[in-house]
């Protein structure tokens, strides 16, 4: 069962992992993460001692990490140890995806191992959490403002998903629905139920995600329930502090916008708190507004769209600037060197854009998706497969690299698990359309209605925008093809067996809408002409004062010292960009760089001097930009991404 055969009358969705064969750029990606990325995952979750705590049949081991601290010193209630399903769930998913793309007899039966212990863990009534059963045993549903049982929970569904698409494999899936059936059955409107909902949203799109795969309504209508739920009154979370005799206003950031649970979700106007958890919530609602199609939920995530977008998100596509709450701070504070940006918040965006096309294509959240993707996401993966970035900021001086792991290690086995899916975010079909939403070399496999269609793509996207599109099908047919042109595209062109068509008169929300009764075997061609453009940021976004990035394409381009030397804050570029041009870079497989006529300052001597009145002079040079996902996979040194502007 395909999410695409259960594809119903109203909204569009994605199609299963399985369905898409991709090649191509993100082919040689997804072949990385299935070469040596997810077993790295697996190698390093193993040296932390996830396992050790998650298979029922080891000794309960010692605490391994320390829990956080409040303000006045003392402890939290929180640690990263007690999230850890949530990191081994992800890992489960990014195998699932990499064991569909190749066979590997040993990561299969390593995840199977896995999988058997969250069987053996699972308590008679459906229970399974390895923290609350093993290291706080009789703690369990005490503490969802802090705890992540729901959000460990939503992530397992997910695997269990995945991995029975991948491998036909029933165990965790029938696990989880064991799982979600007790939590059905726990919380809810009913007399004796708990009013409750996570305070690390997730379980809300998982939930949905695990309804469309089973068929089951009630996993759907319990999404739509914790989302209705939050920030209503009286606060749940007050509710329970006070019923473990906590006091509710005593807790690590002390203020539910950090949850987004300060008000119910059609009265917020305004993304604020921690940013991965913001971008899951508004992804699990547009999940539900699609299932359910709630128009009121849809215009409230309009406005929420709307104030991220225009006054909150990094050109990369990257969100939070903030370490502190590891989110969002006021309009237009974006700070470049010491920008957070956190991998898995531009993966979030990526997850609540391409849920918003689930009310149908609007190139208004597909330039958005295609933004974060190919760099506030793609970014936190190394071109090696084996190092990450946590955080992603514009500007380094030469100090901040990739690292083998972390202690709070959620970012690589999310990036690693969207990469490998990357297909499901392409396409998304509807009962009468198939729309296309990312371009790349694939092939997917879908169902219209009950018309099986095939729809192949050949292009060397992102470093041409020239797409050859094919259609297969067994017999002629009606419908749709939805075809994206970028935002940043001004003068695309569409042509069919030969026949150039006027896009101005099928353009609707930036996406050509071809209806038409297909008789198998046309030949699209769509060419997206990939400028170089200079970028400038608003004037209320201080940091980028004076300053030009360039971008091309859907790529955002960043200069390093490898190519241009140190002192990367004395280039000037001219950003009318003339004699711009384009190079290959051999090193990374033929991408694009981008090389600019540019000014150099060079001083006299600052030797014993602070301040001085002498004038640099102005050296001609060449400036090379790379793509910003790039950065850090050659000699370590300085990067920019907003250069000095000659205007």
């Amino acid at each position: 069962m395909t999410n695409a055969d259960k594809s119903k009358k109203h909204g569009f969705r994605p199609p299963a992992v399985p369905d898409v064969d991709v090649r191509g750029f993100w082919g040689d990606r997804i072949d990385a993460v299935a070469d040596r990325t997810v077993m790295i995952l697996y190698e390093r979750c193993v040296t932390a001692g996830m396992l050790d705590q998650i298979d029922p049949d080891r000794p309960v081991p010692e605490l391994r990490l320390a829990f956080h601290t409040r303000a006045d010193g003392s402890p939290d209630t929180v640690n990263v140890q007690m999230f850890w399903d949530s990191d081994i769930a992800k890992v489960i998913e990014t195998a699932a995806y990499a064991l569909y793309r190749m066979p590997n007899p040993d990561l299969e039966a390593k995840t199977d191992a896995i999988i058997d212990m969250f069987h053996r863990l699972q308590q008679p009534d459906g229970y399974v959490n390895s923290w609350f059963i093993r290291m706080q045993p009789g703690k369990r549903w005490t503490n969802l403002r802090d705890c992540h049982e729901l959000y460990c929970a939503g992530h397992l569904m997910e695997a269990a998903v995945a991995y029975f698409h991948a491998t036909g494999k029933r165990k965790l899936l029938d696990v989880m629905c064991r799982y979600a059936d007790h939590i059905d059955s726990l919380f809810g409107p009913r007399p004796g139920q708990k009013p409750g909902y996570c305070g690390h949203e997730e379980i809300e799109l998982a939930l949905v995600r695990l309804g469309r795969a089973t068929g089951e309504q009630r996993y759907l209508d319990l999404a739509r329930y914790f989302v209705e739920q939050r920030g209503q009154q009286p606060h749940y979370f007050d509710v329970e502090a006070a019923e473990r005799g906590a006091d509710p206003k005593q807790f690590r950031h002390r203020t539910y916008e950090y949850n987004q649970s300060h008000a119910p979700v059609r009265q917020q106007t305004k993304v604020i708190g921690h940013a991965v958890r913001a971008m899951y919530l508004y992804s699990g609602m547009a999940d539900v507004a699609t299932e359910f199609g709630d128009d009121s939920l849809t215009d409230a995530l309009k406005i929420l769209w709307d104030d991220l977008t225009t006054k909150q998100m990094y050109v990369t596509g990257g969100i939070g600037p903030a370490a502190s709450n590891e989110g969002f701070t006021d309009y237009y504070d974006l700070p470049n060197e010491n920008a957070y940006a956190e991998t898995c918040a531009a993966v979030g965006l990526m997850m609540w854009a391409s849920r918003m096309l689930g009310r149908g294509p609007d190139r208004l959240y597909a330039d958005i998706m295609e933004q974060a993707l190919y760099n506030g996401a793609l970014s936190g993966l190394a071109v090696d497969g084996a190092r990450f970035f946590y955080d992603n900021p514009l500007e380094s001086a030469g100090d901040h690299h990739r690292w083998i792991w972390h202690r709070c290690p959620c970012c690589p086995p999310n990036i690693g698990r969207t990469v490998a899916a990357i297909g499901s975010y392409m396409y998304a079909v509807s009962n009468d359309e198939v729309a296309i939403h990312l371009y790349g070399e694939s092939t997917a496999r879908l169902k219209v209605g009950t018309v099986a269609v095939t729809i192949s793509q050949q292009t060397t996207y992102p470093w041409d925008g020239r797409i050859a599109i094919t259609v297969g099908l067994d017999a002629p047919a009606a419908f749709k093809l939805a075809l994206r042109v970028p935002g940043w595209c001004r003068a695309a062109t569409l042509s069919i067996d030969g026949e150039t068509i006027d896009t101005a008169k099928i353009e609707n929300n930036g996406y050509l809408r071809i209806d038409r009764v297909w008789q198998g075997g046309e030949q699209i061609l769509l060419d997206l002409p990939m400028d170089i453009r200079a970028v400038h940021a608003n004037p209320a976004v201080k940091a980028d004062l004076g300053r030009v990035a360039l971008a091309r394409g859907p790529m955002i381009y960043c200069v390093e010292e490898v190519d241009n030397a140190a002192g990367l804050n004395s280039l000037i570029v001219a950003d009318d960009l003339e004699n711009a041009r384009v190079a290959s870079i051999e090193e990374f497989g033929g991408a694009v760089a981008v090389d600019v006529d540019a000014k150099r300052e060079r001083w006299p001597g600052w030797d014993g001097k602070l301040y001085d009145t002498a004038k640099p002079a102005l050296e001609a040079t060449t400036a090379r930009f790379v793509p910003y996902h790039l950065w850090d996979n050659r000699a370590p040194g300085e990067m920019l991404v907003w250069v000095r502007a000659q205007r």
